[in-house]
């Protein structure tokens, strides 16, 4: 008998995890989907949401592919769980039993109690003039904001902000990006790093100001800082961080902390109510990575159609890659952790590479300007393959043949190493797609989704595709 299976929330990781649950299960015999999303456009990769404002992509071009064989109901909410009578009430007034119970409902953008961002009647709607960056109806409110000749200050200098404030400068606009900490995105970059990305952004057009926090907002008179400054703005973006969406979860019962606590089977406290994605909180899961949610997407998908009763979520080893033109940023694993460190920093020509090993493996890096060496290094830190000796050319993307495998050269590149974060691509799943018939990126990309997350592989992809071109040309069939 089929299980009924409710997925609340049909963002990234929520359709992620019924596409998964359909590629194990196409006809529906073991699982019966049913899907709520609150809003209501279809499901769409927020990863772009920076290429849309930058306007490399329309907001259609977002949407992510059509699942078959689901009851889906958009701008649909969950209203309430009912843990014991296993039902889900929803704001349309229908009820949708379930025997399994996945929590995909992702995360909310913060609004920081600044005078002004917030309107009068609710704390967490944006007064007049100003505009979260979290979903594409944020994306559109910026569009129509950033007019020839307008001028927008950014707040928050966390990875969004930064993707916000270089969109928003390379449509012509006068971006402003204030951020109270000392350097940006301190989250993933040391001071260093960070002020090199501030002197890449302001040579871009943007005027950074560090050390510098939202003090009041006013759409005559501009946005206060505390410092005593005034930025003559006519529209305020907020990039302040997120909150998860753990409500729902919490008027059940069930614990929450900064998310929803769930084990390495992705179950809560209650074993028939599951959490994946940014609403989910687990020791392994960096925030704010897709990346995390579609590996636990995979774990449950495999659990819940009985593919893989032992499937375990064991954690992801995070990757950040900042989606900005002009800007290749790239920060990995602890660079504070390693027993050996080496740094370099050119920031006249926006270079900056920082590298931790621990007993010849790479533990953390963060590289700017420094592509091959991003390619090399994130190759070593997913393999945990031995860093070659000469440290200084690994970090300058140079290391000499035979001791590493760049992703450049996609002849000495593992099988095992991983192309696609975002969906845990491997060469030999791009491999595998070739031979059965994907010649060209587009279809290397429906077939394995390798560069449909950030799309920051895709010359990788493309190296790849270019490679198998050469050793392994399609055949021609017989007339």
């Amino acid at each position: 008998m089929s299980r009924r299976v409710v997925v609340v929330g049909h963002g990234m990781v929520g359709a992620r995890f019924v596409e998964e649950v359909r590629r194990r299960d196409p006809d529906g015999e073991r699982v019966t989907l049913t899907v709520l999303g609150a809003e209501s456009r279809p499901a769409y990769n927020r990863v772009l949401l920076s290429t849309v404002l930058a306007g490399g992509l329309q907001p259609a071009m977002a949407a992510l592919p059509d699942v078959d064989g689901i009851a889906l109901h958009t701008g649909v909410a969950a209203t309430a769980l009912d843990r014991t009578a296993r039902v889900v009430h929803a704001g349309d007034g229908t009820t949708h039993p379930y025997d399994e119970l996945v929590l995909a409902t992702g995360c909310r953008a913060w609004l920081p109690p600044v005078d002004g961002l917030a309107d009068v009647g609710d704390r967490d709607v944006p007064a007049r003039g100003v505009s979260l960056f979290r979903d594409l109806d944020d994306c559109e409110r910026i569009l129509d904001a950033a007019v020839p000749g307008a001028r927008i200050a950014v707040v928050g200098g966390g990875l969004l902000g930064v993707e916000a404030a270089r969109g928003l400068a390379g449509r012509g606009v006068a971006v402003t990006l204030v951020h109270p900490c000392t350097h940006l995105m301190e989250r993933q970059l040391d001071a260093g790093a960070g002020d090199v990305l501030a002197t890449a952004l302001r040579g871009l057009g943007v005027d950074v100001r560090c050390g510098v926090g939202a003090k009041a907002w006013d759409p005559e008179t501009g946005l206060d800082c505390d410092d005593g400054s005034r930025i003559a703005a006519d529209h305020v973006v907020v990039a302040a961080g997120v909150r998860a969406n753990t409500g729902l979860a919490a008027d059940a019962g069930l614990a929450v902390d900064r998310g929803i606590l769930v084990d390495d089977r992705l179950a809560t406290g209650d074993g028939r109510v599951h959490a994946l994605g940014d609403c989910a909180q687990h020791v392994g899961a960096p925030g704010g990575l897709v990346q995390s949610g579609w590996e636990q997407a995979v774990v449950l998908a495999d659990l819940l159609t009985g593919t893989d009763p032992a499937a375990r979520y064991r954690g992801t080893r995070p990757v950040t890659r900042l989606k900005a033109r002009g800007i290749d940023l790239a920060a990995l694993g602890d660079p504070t952790a390693g027993d050996e460190e080496l740094r370099v920093s050119d920031p006249r020509r926006g270079r900056y590479g920082v590298l931790a090993l621990r007993e010849d493996r790479v533990v953390g890096a963060v590289l700017m300007g420094l592509p091959d060496a991003a390619a090399m290094i994130t190759g070593l830190y997913d393999s945990g393959a031995p860093a070659p000796e000469d440290r200084l050319a690994l970090l300058l993307g140079r290391a000499l043949p035979g001791e590493a495998s760049p992703a450049t050269d996609p002849g000495r590149m593992p099988g095992s190493a991983v192309v696609c974060r975002c969906n845990s691509v491997t060469k030999n799943a791009l491999v595998t797609a070739w031979r059965a018939g994907a010649h060209d990126v587009d279809a290397l990309s429906r077939r394995t989704r390798a560069a449909t997350g950030c799309g920051s592989c895709r010359d990788v992809v493309c190296g790849i595709r270019d490679w198998l071109a050469d050793i392994d040309p399609p055949q021609e069939s017989a007339a």
